[in-house]
């Protein structure tokens, strides 16, 4: 639920706001003056006929009543509506921000089913929202004529039988009533859009009020004059809000002296991390408290004691922007050489320099573009900067190579010093000099003291050691009599114990010299790059990425899109299978088009019956003409509902499909379209919670609203020019100058709507990194900086609209103004042909009214603009999207496929670039085969290629150049569905839904129904089952956002038994135990190499006792395989592997 929370909030932001902002903007100035309108009116009937006035009056409560439960329960509806959508829009959210998974396990079939599931539920809500406002609309209109046929019958009785009231004075009062009921009619739109309005807000202002447990922008709280560091937990108890029923910390009691260094040892779900963020005060303690200097924490101002923490997590978050800003977030107002200071201490100097962009190369979405090395460097260097007094470091190395976590715990155990510190490590040797070890064991501190003490009690800490150690004992026995025997060949080499990159580069070199030339000389023309022709073979051409490759590459210019506004025609035929109701709602619309000027007919025929001088006849055309008002209401009844039934389901139904087609189409993109800064899983969002609603401006409720005026304006012109073509002539003059103001209105309005949703989707972007990387945002304490980029994004539509404002206000302004004079000049010249000509006075009422019914029809279309520009702009960006080939078809069925898939895979000669980033090289030749069955272990520095291989095999990406051939058949032709079911893989940061366990494993395969057994015994050999069984809800625990309620080992082993499930012919172990702690390791290492027993397996890893065991070793350095054999072989060799093996020397 916590997932759904976050993305639905990203979600509201959006699409609540539009809404509010809807109730607003337009409709509350429309609003105030229809109803200034209907209050002038109702004065002027009071003035000219007060007894008349009172019976209209008296009836008045109906339509009262009906528009209070209408409000009630529009608002209720719309509440539900949003909330559909939001639940769609938080899966929409969690699937984009979680695309490698989805495609590398083939779910995007399944994505579009949940997501068009909570459409589904949206727009059952939607349709049930128009029936409401259909038919409280037709019962307005129903009493409004009602009123009318008593207002006029009684009107009559006044006139004739109690001569109180002149025909003169019974004009003026139904004009009044006239002009003010139909005001009154008209308000229904804006009260539709103020229930929606209050639906919508309900939500946010609920969010707004919402008293925070844990208040991060509070200035309450001490600040202390002098901080020493000393934390301590007194008895503490804890369970997370979402699963009270599992205890975390149980009376958890230890001490963390200043200045020291204590290191948290234990199984996973052990209560480590939690300990970690109970400091954070992310959470506060059920029970207990933890003190700072002898003070509670909840005492003090929480942005001070978070401004005194550095944290560097397994999992860093780096920010969409720049490496240099993603460093500055540690602290504000820093300098260049701080930032280089902070780079060089994390050991992320060289690599950043290395990149064409330096210090300003952006990341990525969530680092992305990052290596998990380089990532976690960046976090380190953003810690450091931070010169905290409390420096936090949950596995802080686990995703570095053996050559980087050496020269970064180097660093960090410098900058230990004088600060507290506190250090969670599964890699035991990198916590064994730590001045205290403490020792976790069900949420509870079980053991404390330095590494000799605990090894000499034999408890928590010494099984863990004794495991970990019988894992790497074999790899360092070998290492260990190989460089014995060395010692006696090479004595010089005891004294090596670093190698600078150029003099590696150089011995390597020297060392090729020494074999034939005559081997390679057909193959590379440079005579300074040799390959051996036998394995275990070396590639020494390592250095591809030369500085003339460098200076004919140039830096791609991300620009913002511009679209062209999408003809309307292609929009309608999107709501072409909803015929039958748009044919409908059209005729009904139409019907209700006729009812004003119709009106305005009956009403003329009224005054001109008063002259009639039979009494008899005078009573009866007026008793009939109110009878024609009940039967006008009657049928307006009738086709308001229909009308509102039908163009809401339309509507609806078109909303939905336009969303599903959209979200199908993103998810139908390759990978590489992801990384482009514009398409972020924000911005999609955003696109798809505004497009599709916009883009009904064209469709839907507006083409009823369309065709109601358009047959309004059309019968009222036949009806005035039957009666008066001359006065009909003379009013229509002024029409051109209304349709002048709506055209200029529309095309400066598709201007602005086009900024706005640049702006908004950048915006839309900044909330959805805040609200899914929350917990790294509160601690940087950095809440207020976040509000401030996301105020500064908004500035721009800002702008925008108060000059949007000032067109429309200009506009509007004009064609009120042309209605009115064309009102002067049409009485005026209507007495000159009465006088003259002598055309009949009830005439001209009916020429002017049907006129003025008209005009005010045009007014109300020109209306529409602002709705049809922006359905303009979303449609034409919809169709972009839609219209995009990809470059790699997840839907198509083309391709190749085979019953006999054995799993062989040959890399011949491939070189890559992320679109992305086209000029930095990062496959420069990639060349290697495995056999079916084989094991392939890629070994080599962070960022030198390894995973990118990976992304490769699995079609996220092809080579620009060469192949990847996968049973002889190149991975370009084969259908890229089959050749995805055949692979599983399990990555370094394992990436879970907001859903239980069960359905997360069963994520694994996406193609056939899965069973319980089966999910059990793929736990079974994941080493989860009892886990699992342990927990209230066993399988059916919901794992929160991104897995946040189980600790990393947990979400590694759930996401190993979903790759097992899949039962793949290839497996890819991306850094797949790193997360684990020493027990766990050793439990699923033995459940992974059974798992690859017939399987072909490509296995990452930087711990190189986990890959010793391959069958084939790839030492691979700038995109390149430099050295390959098995570990014997490579160890015999005594190259670049083995020197990485026993002295950790860095891989050129």
């Amino acid at each position: 639920m916590q997932q759904l929370v976050v993305l639905c909030c990203c979600w509201a932001i959006f699409s609540d706001i539009n809404k509010i902002y809807d109730a607003i903007a337009d409709q509350v100035g429309i609003f105030t003056q229809r109803f200034t309108t209907f209050i002038a009116g109702f004065l002027l009937g009071f003035v000219s006929g007060w007894k008349l006035t009172l019976v209209i009056i008296a009836v008045s409560p109906l339509i009262g009543v009906g528009a209070a439960f209408m409000a009630l329960a529009v608002a209720k509806l719309t509440g539900k509506e949003l909330e559909g959508y939001a639940k769609a829009g938080a899966v929409a959210d969690e699937v984009l921000s979680s695309m490698r998974t989805v495609a590398a396990f083939g779910g995007e079939r399944k994505e579009v089913e949940r997501y068009e599931r909570n459409l589904l539920f949206a727009q059952r809500w939607g349709i049930r929202k128009g029936i409401i406002m259909g038919t409280f609309t037709g019962y307005m209109w129903l009493i409004i004529f009602l009123c009318y046929a008593l207002a006029f019958w009684y009107g009559s009785k006044l006139v004739l039988d109690e001569e109180e009231y002149s025909p003169g004075n019974l004009m003026q009062v139904f004009f009044g009533i006239l002009i003010g009921a139909i005001n009154l009619g008209q308000t229904s739109s804006c009260l539709e859009a103020f229930a929606s309005g209050r639906g919508a807000a309900a939500n946010i202002f609920s969010t707004i009020d919402k008293e925070p447990i844990i208040d991060c922008l509070s200035e309450d709280g001490y600040k202390l004059d002098k901080v020493k560091g000393e934390i301590e937990f007194h008895n503490v108890t804890f369970h997370y809000p979402s699963r009270p029923e599992v205890k975390i910390l149980d009376k958890l009691s230890m001490v963390i002296k200043s200045g020291e260094t204590t290191a948290f040892v234990g199984p996973s779900g052990a209560g480590k991390s939690s300990a970690v963020q109970l400091i954070q005060r992310f959470y506060d303690p059920d029970e207990g408290m933890v003190t700072l200097d002898g003070h509670d924490i909840r005492s003090l101002n929480i942005q001070w004691l978070r401004s005194l923490i550095g944290i560097v997590e397994q999992e860093p978050v780096l920010f969409a922007t720049t490496i240099a800003e993603n460093i500055c977030y540690g602290r504000e107002n820093v300098s260049n050489d701080d930032i280089i200071n902070a780079a060089k201490k994390a050991n992320a100097y060289n690599f950043i320099m290395d990149l064409p962009q330096k210090f300003d190369t952006l990341v990525g979405e969530g680092g992305g573009q990052m290596s998990g090395g380089q990532k976690q460097r960046i976090a380190i260097a953003r810690a450091l900067i931070r010169q905290p007094r409390i420096l936090l470091l949950d596995m802080a190395t686990s995703a570095l190579d053996n050559e980087s976590e050496a020269l970064v715990q180097e660093a960090l155990d410098k900058v230990r010093h004088g600060r507290t510190s506190i250090s969670i490590a599964h890699r035991l040797s990198t916590i064994k000099n730590a001045d205290v070890i403490i020792g976790f064991e069900h949420g509870r501190a079980v053991e404390r003291g330095n590494h000799k003490e605990l090894m000499e009690r034999k408890g928590v800490y010494f099984t863990l050691v004794t495991l970990q150690s019988q894992g790497d004992r074999a790899l360092h026995e070998t290492a260990k009599q190989i460089k014995e025997d060395k010692a006696v060949e090479e004595p010089r080499l005891e004294k090596v114990q670093s190698f600078r990159r150029g003099s590696y580069r150089e011995s390597l070199r020297a060392s090729l010299r020494q074999r034939s030339r005559s081997q390679l000389s057909n193959i590379l023309p440079d005579p300074s790059l040799v390959i051996a022709g036998d394995q275990p073979e070396i590639f020494p051409n390592a250095v591809p990425y030369r500085e003339d490759t460098k200076a004919t590459i140039k830096e791609p210019v991300m620009e913002d899109e511009e679209v062209e506004p999408a003809p309307v025609a292609r929009i309608l035929k999107y709501n072409a299978k909803e015929w039958p109701y748009m044919l409908f709602g059209s005729f009904a619309a139409a019907v209700n088009g006729t009812v004003t000027p119709l009106y305005a007919l009956l009403f003329s025929q009224i005054l001109g019956t008063f002259s009639l001088p039979d009494e008899i006849e005078k009573r009866k055309q007026i008793d009939d003409i109110c009878v024609l008002f009940v039967i006008v209401g009657a049928i307006s009844f009738c086709t308001q509902f229909l009308q509102g039934y039908a163009f809401a389901t339309s509507g609806e139904l078109l909303t939905k499909r336009l969303r599903k087609i959209g979200f199908r189409a993103m998810l139908g993109q390759e990978i590489g379209w992801f990384d482009d800064h514009r398409n972020s899983p924000g911005a999609l969002t955003t696109r798809l919670a505004t497009d599709a609603s916009q883009v009904q401006g064209a469709t839907g409720s507006q083409i009823g609203m369309i065709v109601n005026s358009l047959t309004n304006i059309g019968v009222a012109l036949t009806i005035a020019f039957y009666f008066s073509w001359k006065l009909s002539l003379v009013i229509l003059c002024f029409l051109p100058f209304i349709a002048l103001s709506g055209a200029l209105q529309a095309k400066m309005l598709t201007g602005f709507a086009n900024q706005d949703k640049l702006a908004l989707e950048d915006a839309g972007r900044i909330s959805n990194e805040a609200l899914t990387n929350i917990r790294t945002i509160a601690g940087l304490a950095k809440e207020k900086k976040f509000v401030e980029m996301y105020e500064k994004q908004l500035v721009t539509p800002y702008k925008a609209a108060i000059k949007k404002a000032n067109v429309y206000g200009i506009c509007f302004g004009f064609a009120q103004c042309v209605i009115f004079i064309a009102n002067s000049v049409s009485y005026r010249y209507g007495g000159f042909l009465v006088h003259k000509e002598g055309l009949h006075f009830s005439y001209v009422f009916r020429v002017i009214s049907s006129i003025v019914t008209s005009g005010t029809a045009l007014g109300r279309a020109s209306s529409y603009t602002p709705d049809y520009a922006k359905a303009k702009i979303s449609a034409a960006r919809f169709f972009k999207l839609v219209d995009r080939v990809p470059k790699i078809k997840v839907y198509s069925d083309e391709g190749q496929k085979w019953n006999d898939f054995k799993g062989s895979l040959d890399f011949n000669d491939c070189k890559f670039t992320y679109p992305s980033r086209p000029n930095i090289q990062v496959l420069n030749g990639l060349s290697v085969s495995v056999k079916p069955g084989q094991t392939l272990a890629f070994v080599g520095s962070s960022g030198c290629g390894k995973s990118t291989s990976v992304q490769l095999l699995e079609r996220f990406y092809d080579p620009d150049e060469g192949s990847v051939l996968v049973d002889g058949h190149n991975s370009k032709d084969v259908n890229v569905s089959f050749l995805r079911s055949k692979i599983g893989i399990v990555s370094q940061e394992p990436v879970l839904f907001d859903c239980n366990i069960a359905e997360n494993i069963k994520y694994g395969d996406n193609m056939r129904e899965i069973s319980k057994d089966q999910i059990i015994a793929a736990a079974k050999k994941a080493q989860l089952h009892e886990f699992v069984m342990s927990l209230p809800d066993k399988y059916e625990t919901n794992v929160g956002a991104h897995g946040s309620q189980l600790s990393r080992g947990q979400k590694q082993r759930i996401a190993i038994a979903r790759a097992i499930i899949r039962d793949p012919k290839i497996l890819l172990l991306d850094e797949a135990t790193s997360a684990l702690d020493t027990e766990s390791e050793k439990t699923v290492q033995a459940a992974l190499d059974e798992a690859r027993q017939g399987r072909t397996c490509i296995v990452i890893a930087h711990r190189l006792s986990t890959i010793q065991n391959s069958d084939i070793i790839a030492v691979m350095s700038q995109g390149v395989i430099i050295e390959k054999g098995t570990h014997d072989e490579l160890m015999a060799l005594k190259g670049a592997y083995y020197k990485l093996v026993t002295t950790g020397a860095p891989i050129s």
